[in-house]
């Protein structure tokens, strides 16, 4: 009997054993943290480069999970995603593109302005250059126009002097002797604009009303001999405004002394004052 039992025995207990594996109960799936689905998507819109949805699904986690580690790392990714956004765009003249994935990174990261500095100022220059373009050409259709003007004032004067010669030769065949023309009294200059004048298209870029209104200014200028004092709103506005307003008074008058000086105050409108010598 005691031969049968130590035969037996391990088998037995191999058959426990494997009953008690099969009847040992089953894990249930955990459900996936809300917060780790957050970041995936998070991560899955930045490598996608949908830098808007990611910027507001890591607003969502700044508010959700505040303190997280995480959030720190991908608030320096998604601000270099926009500022390799705007250099693209940079690169290809989209300025306003540009400006605006600027804005994006600078609102990201507003403690480490050092990163967006070197965009900012590629935009700025790109955008003084693209103001100089356009006043080159503002300038080469001027003087097109101008010379336009001259060529037929003078083909007309030629006309009136051919006539004047026609008319003296047909006096001396009558013996009537011919009027001397007496000269005209130099016309009186006429102010065109008012000593103090506002500048609101200053604040909406309206360079177009700008210009005209500084073609008017300077005519003043020049005709009156006034000393100019602009304010504006930002330090960045004075050198546009005076640069318009040189080259309008070096058309004029190229040996004029343009005497300019300025102030800056945001909280008024942009206006320009005008102070005749005499």
């Amino acid at each position: 009997m005691m031969l049968f039992a130590t035969r037996y025995l391990p088998v037995i207990a191999i058959s426990l054993l494997l009953a008690a594996c099969q009847s040992k109960p089953q894990v249930a799936s955990l459900p996936t943290d809300d917060l780790v689905t957050s970041f995936r998507q998070l991560d899955l819109s930045l490598n996608n480069g949908q830098l808007a949805d990611a910027e507001t699904q890591l607003k969502d986690l700044q508010q959700r999970a505040a303190g997280d580690t995480r959030l720190e790392q991908y608030q320096r990714q998604l601000t270099e995603a926009w500022l390799k956004k705007g250099q693209a765009a940079l690169q290809q003249g989209d300025l306003d593109t540009a400006t605006t994935a600027l804005s994006h990174a600078r609102s990201l990261m507003p403690q480490a302005p050092a990163l967006t500095t070197g965009l900012d100022g590629a935009i700025a220059q790109a955008r003084a250059s693209e103001l100089d373009r356009a006043e080159q050409a503002r300038t080469a259709t001027e003087q097109a126009a101008a010379k336009e003007v001259a060529a037929r004032t003078e083909q007309a004067r030629q006309q009136r002097l051919a006539l004047e010669r026609q008319a003296a030769e047909a006096a001396k065949l009558v013996a009537i002797p011919a009027p001397v023309a007496q000269p005209a009294a130099a016309a009186k200059p006429v102010r065109r604009v008012a000593n103090q004048v506002a500048l609101p298209m200053l604040d909406n870029d309206d360079n177009e009303r700008l210009r005209s209104l500084l073609d008017a200014v300077a005519a003043d200028v020049v005709a009156f001999d006034c000393g100019v004092r602009l304010q504006v709103r930002e330090a960045k506005q004075y050198p546009w405004v005076v640069a318009l307003l040189s080259a309008r008074v070096k058309k004029l008058d190229p040996s004029y002394k343009l005497r300019v000086d300025h102030s800056v105050d945001p909280a008024k409108v942009p206006n320009l004052v005008l102070s005749p010598k005499s």
